[in-house]
């Protein structure tokens, strides 16, 4: 079978949108109308951010993942085993290490600034004085507590993938039988009604192990987080076996009134549920919990279709300001949340309509990184550890 190894282009931009909308996501987070433990708690909240929050965290790691392992499969196929890793150990390792050492003191002087704001007025030096003493306190929390963890998740991903593939190196015959059959299941998981509700289901199952009602977020230790892992890799090698077998794109991503129906009942039915998590006394909170998770993995999934879909029909032609957003949504991501956390002290107080802070804490971090970029990464060695070290990884890069 031949696989494309072009450029292409819809799923750069879903890439793009699923980093930048984790920047609105956690700009959001300081208008919630209940304190989360987030690091400020705005003046003005609202409801809606509620919603938001919900629907959007449902699906945007999730579709980074899997395009992620499409990306890696096709990486691999071009340049080998050997390519791939160094690659992903230099744009994937080298960020997790260096990022959390610059961020961390920033996103913690973020934190005591935004508790000293809730408490009447925040003192920046003091903020910046405890960031940095808080590297003193290694190596205890080392390389937890950040927004990087998706980087260590997705080198975990990787590694399995590159295991396996080794394993199977040795034993042809197996590495052949395990094809087929791996073939079909995959088309049966993407183009028939019963594997995508047995998707659904897989997910729902790993979502009842989470701490929380939907997808936890594993930043606080190095040990993996299992059903998160599971969730992740599962997308991750989702979008593998998507890159060898294309023809079942158009499948998986196929839109139609029932479909679009389900995904209104899932989403309403996720957001009614939601607000039984806050109470676990009530009589029936364990099916609750399960009509949740349900509809959580239901919306999941047919967000991401619905997305794909889209996106393939507005921008499968080259387009210049996705691939401008594209080059540059890595880096975005990377440096975005202490950029965010920053502005919401800032802005905490103000007597704004409350989407007005949120479009303009958005505008500045994404103006703010842009800047950088061209300061910084732009014609520097850091574009190449940001792309793989190897110009033509560059090109293709999950």
């Amino acid at each position: 079978m031949t696989m494309s190894t072009e450029r292409i282009e819809y799923l750069d931009a879903l890439r793009a949108f699923a980093l930048i909308l984790g920047v609105v996501f956690h700009a959001g987070l300081s208008f919630m109308p209940v304190f989360i433990g987030w690091a400020v708690m705005d003046i003005n909240t609202s409801p809606a951010i509620s919603i938001f929050s919900l629907v959007s965290h449902s699906f945007r790691m999730p579709l980074f993942f899997l395009i992620a392992g499409f990306f890696t499969c096709m990486s691999l196929q071009k340049y080998g085993v050997n390519a791939l890793v160094t690659s992903r150990a230099v744009r994937l390792g080298i960020p997790f290490i260096a990022g959390w050492f610059l961020l961390r003191p920033l996103l913690v002087s973020g934190w005591v600034m935004g508790g000293a704001s809730m408490r009447g007025e925040a003192d920046i030096p003091d903020g910046l004085w405890q960031g940095l003493q808080s590297l003193t306190e290694l190596p205890a929390g080392m390389f937890t507590g950040t927004h990087l963890w998706f980087l260590y998740y997705l080198m975990l991903c990787t590694a399995i993938a590159v295991v396996l593939i080794k394993l199977l190196e040795r034993v042809p015959a197996t590495s052949q039988s395990l094809t087929v059959v791996g073939r079909r299941v995959l088309v049966w998981l993407c183009a028939s009604r019963s594997g995508l509700m047995l998707r659904c289901l897989l997910v729902a199952g790993c979502l009842w192990w989470m701490d929380h009602w939907g997808l936890d977020t594993p930043d606080k230790s190095l040990w993996p987080h299992l059903p998160l892992l599971l969730i992740y890799g599962g997308f991750f090698l989702l979008g593998w076996g998507l890159y060898q077998h294309q023809f079942l794109l158009a499948d998986f991503m196929q839109i139609n009134w029932h479909r679009l129906t389900s995904l209104g009942i899932a989403v309403m039915g996720a957001i009614y549920l939601s607000a039984y998590e806050m109470h676990p006394g009530q009589e029936y909170y364990l099916y609750f919990k399960a009509g949740f998770v349900v509809c959580y993995a239901s919306m999941m999934w047919l967000l991401i279709a619905v997305l794909m879909t889209v996106c393939k029909r507005l921008f499968s032609q080259p387009n210049t300001a996705i691939r401008f957003l594209s080059a540059r949504a890595y880096w975005l991501y990377l440096i975005h949340l202490p950029l965010v956390v920053w502005l919401q002290v800032a802005f905490a107080e103000m007597p704004l309509y409350w989407i007005v802070k949120l479009i303009s804490i958005t505008v500045l971090t994404l103006a703010t990184a842009f800047v950088l970029f061209e300061l910084i990464v732009k014609k520097t060695w850091v574009k190449h550890i940001l792309s793989g070290a190897s110009k033509p990884l560059a090109e293709r890069a999950g």
